[in-house]
């Protein structure tokens, strides 16, 4: 099982009651209704069953902001009207979670000798490690190069687009210069040269000086069997790093 996917449950699991505690009235948050405690929580397999109830609240409001995902995602809720039993494991993703924590402690435990450094000196693994506010942790050049698959270029950018709009400025997805040259990288190496360079033009519209553009593209140019073009994607990159010693010693190789 992937870490990223360690991640994916430990937010997973304590969505519901981060709801539950902001949408309980303030009396029954402070002690229950004339002033009784809350019933406790009831099904609490990873937790320790004698958890305070405000302490598994506070961990699991930390997992629904890691996920951006509402309590439904793991446990049955449907509102007002309709069947809420937070305490069912009838869904799969609610059960995978407690896996997930279970192996999340695990690793978290190993972690310290692992790399040689005390407890207290040692980065814990948490939901917001891959999460970074979405369910699913995959990587930007995943996502682009499964949509590109089928759907060329066209559809690979289609995504790109779509997730920038939804995600640039946030820390969900990488949308830096690099992300685009690594697609068309792997794109130049399926043998996809028209779709790799369509990324690659792509990527000059929201950086248009970037060096790494240029290179990648005198590359995939001379690969085709296109060296004039080639050419002239180095010289451009020169123009724009005039000391670049890869774009000097490739445009001298092509050039001789």
């Amino acid at each position: 099982m992937r870490l990223s996917h360690v991640v994916v449950a430990l937010g997973t699991l304590g969505l519901t009651a981060s709801l539950v505690f902001a949408q309980a009235p303030a009396g029954q948050r402070a002690g229950g209704p004339g002033g009784q405690a809350p019933p406790p929580m009831t099904n609490l397999q990873v937790f320790p069953k004698d958890t305070p109830r405000p302490q598994v609240l506070q961990t699991m409001q930390a997992f629904t902001q890691a996920l951006g995902v509402e309590c439904s995602y793991c446990h049955v809720q449907e509102g007002r009207g309709g069947r809420n039993d937070l305490a069912s494991d009838e869904k799969a993703t609610k059960k995978a979670a407690r896996g997930m924590m279970l192996l999340a402690r695990e690793i978290n435990d190993k972690l310290p000798p692992a790399v040689g450094k005390a407890a207290d000196s040692t980065t814990r693994v948490a939901c917001a490690t891959c999460h970074r506010g979405v369910p699913i942790p995959k990587q930007i050049a995943d996502i682009v190069t499964e949509a590109g698959a089928s759907g060329g270029a066209t559809a690979g950018l289609a995504k790109f687009r779509e997730l920038r709009e939804r995600f640039f400025g946030g820390q969900s997805y990488d949308f830096s210069e690099a992300s685009l040259v690594v697609i068309a990288q792997r794109a130049n190496a399926a043998q996809k040269a028209d779709d790799a360079l369509a990324y690659l033009q792509a990527n000059l519209e929201y950086y248009p000086k970037s060096v790494r553009t240029y290179l990648t593209m005198s590359a995939v140019h001379n690969a085709k069997g296109d060296k004039d073009t080639a050419i002239k994607d180095l010289e451009r990159a020169l123009q724009l790093d005039p000391q670049n010693a890869q774009a000097q010693r490739q445009l001298q190789m092509l050039k001789g």
